[in-house]
């Protein structure tokens, strides 16, 4: 009996890559998508997967990835497009016949977002909805990776301070291998799931002030929180070279996170995969020498 194949987009990704680790360990087929070839899909190819490159903005490109798969995990970065790669891959899916397509939405993804970003996602997810195609949709608050992005890591471990205009909001950050159990087990599993949103949030709702405590408790230096105001978060992440459609949307997101939209514990991983997520402690631990002076 041939095993089913299953694609995954953003396969080189935060969360994409450790999907396609727990499929190919239970010994289904993967096709990997991926922009590029480099160092990264080739550590994938070794592993089992076969690599597709190819570009979700071109129609022709997603129609052969997702033939004669049978479930497909749609993950776009933060840039413009998404609204047309998810129409293309609604079709192709369709086409395909697939069971189940899993969608990376956000916790910020809704109507009256002022993110385009996150707007584009609640409209991409309408897309699906109304393709028809058996679709889930999960919606992350922030990854717990969100800490060991330059624009946050480098200050932790050049000035032992986070700086973000956050406020006194709160979130529960959710690792990418978290999620990644869940996307595997709603591509493999999806029948009581189909026409779900499920929101996605570690175990422990923290404050940045918490979370600096945290990370400071297991380095053994201080670390401090010290609330930005919008602009000078402007100024710091222009530093970086990001484009303005990410600025603008981090800008955004960083008021919903003040109001509250960020907020939220664990009540989904859990209890699909039998396995609590791991808490920020658990992921700084693992990464214990990133955070290193």
């Amino acid at each position: 009996m041939q095993p089913r194949t299953y694609l995954i987009t953003g396969a080189t990704g935060k969360t994409g890559v450790h999907t396609v680790r727990h499929l190919l360990n239970e010994g289904h087929a993967v096709r990997a998508f991926v922009h590029q070839l480099d160092e990264r899909s080739a550590a994938l190819q070794n592993e089992g997967a076969e690599i597709f490159v190819g570009d979700l903005l071109e129609h022709d490109d997603i129609l052969r990835a997702m033939d004669g798969v049978t479930g497909a995990y749609l993950c776009y970065p933060v840039r413009p497009g998404y609204i047309q790669a998810t129409a293309y891959f609604a079709d192709a899916a369709r086409r395909a016949g697939v069971e189940v397509v899993v969608e990376m939405s956000q916790i910020s993804a809704r109507e009256d977002s002022l993110s385009h970003a996150a707007r584009d996602h609640w409209i991409a997810e309408r897309v699906l909805d109304w393709s028809g195609v058996p679709v889930v949709h999960i919606r992350p608050t922030f990854f717990s990776e969100w800490l060991i992005f330059p624009w946050v890591l480098d200050q932790i471990v050049k000035e032992n301070k986070i700086t973000l205009p956050y406020g006194n909001g709160r979130h529960a950050p959710i690792a990418a291998e978290d999620q990644a159990r869940v996307i595997a087990r709603l591509l493999t599993q999806p029948s009581s799931h189909i026409g779900k949103t499920y929101p996605l949030c570690g175990p422990v709702e923290l404050s940045h002030g918490q979370i600096a405590e945290e990370i400071s408790a297991i380095v053994g230096r201080t670390i401090t929180y010290n609330p930005s105001t919008l602009e000078e978060y402007r100024q710091h992440l222009q530093t970086y070279d990001l484009p303005e459609f990410v600025i603008q949307h981090f800008l955004e997101v960083a008021v919903d996170y003040q109001n509250g939209i960020f907020a939220g514990v664990d009540g989904v991983i859990g209890q699909i995969t039998g396995q609590a997520p791991q808490t920020v402690a658990d992921f700084v631990r693992a990464n214990h020498q990133l955070f290193e002076q």
